[in-house]
């Protein structure tokens, strides 16, 4: 029976993760390209996360709010808010909107590379392809992934406020109070382990499905869309292992 393509590139993208980690373990870096990488992985996807992170924290507050002001309970709005933020809805929706921004570029700037043959010509000049290209994209995804998510819930968390605020005439200091009431300690470090494993897993799977295009230009696009399907389907089951892990 033949082994499924996705399946093999799963496996090479996971032994490039491999060397790309132990290259980091050894020191070397390619700093050149790092600064760029982190500009593209942060302030590159700003935008996109605070616009979301807004949304979801109305929205999320708008389902929640109403059914517990009807209950008699609106008090509790901004503790189901922040835990539901923190737990789950930050850190797996970041991850999304990193894999549709950071991910795409990354698998399509390397496939274009090696169908276009730059990366063998980078190995011809005696030059590590993983130190100098998955390196510096994983170390930047590894930095931002916890950043862009710790913005993503405090954005969600003030817009939740203003919206229960102005909709359902829950007091700001109410909510803040639920919201350290409903919280624990343990709750964003958790939140932030989250995210550096989906950052982690977002560079390795784009990097690998870029190096292991094969074809014509035309290849690229349909690696890019492998690429992102297969991180979103990744991200999603680890998820599931994380928040047993983590929060059971």
């Amino acid at each position: 029976m033949k082994t499924p393509r996705w399946l093999k590139r799963l496996g090479s993208s996971l032994i490039i993760g491999g060397q790309a980690i132990a290259t980091i373990g050894r020191g070397k870096v390619n700093s050149n390209d790092l600064s760029d990488q982190l500009l593209e992985a942060g302030p590159g996807s700003f935008l996109i996360v605070l616009i979301t992170g807004i949304a979801a924290g109305t929205v999320f507050n708008i389902q929640v709010a109403a059914e517990l002001s009807r209950q008699g309970v609106g008090s509790q709005v901004g503790g189901l808010l922040a835990i539901g933020m923190a737990r789950e809805i930050a850190p797996l929706l970041t991850a999304t909107l990193l894999t549709g921004k950071v991910a795409t570029a990354y698998a399509a700037q390397l496939g274009t590379m090696k169908v276009t043959e730059q990366i063998d010509a980078i190995t011809m000049l005696r030059t590590d392809p993983i130190e100098y290209l998955v390196v510096p994209r994983l170390i930047a995804m590894v930095v931002m992934a916890p950043i862009q998510c710790l913005l993503f819930f405090i954005v969600a968390l003030w817009s939740g406020q203003i919206s229960s605020t102005f909709l359902y005439q829950i007091p700001p200091r109410i909510f803040w109070n639920s919201v350290r009431e409903w919280l624990i300690l343990s709750d964003i470090p958790f939140m932030l382990i989250k995210a550096i494993v989906f950052g982690l897993l977002i560079s390795i799977l784009a990097c690998g499905w870029g190096l292991t295009t094969r074809g014509g230009p035309k290849e690229v696009g349909t690696s890019t869309t492998g690429a992102v399907v297969m991180t979103l389907v990744t991200v999603s089951l680890i998820d599931v292992l994380l928040t047993q892990i983590l929060f059971g």
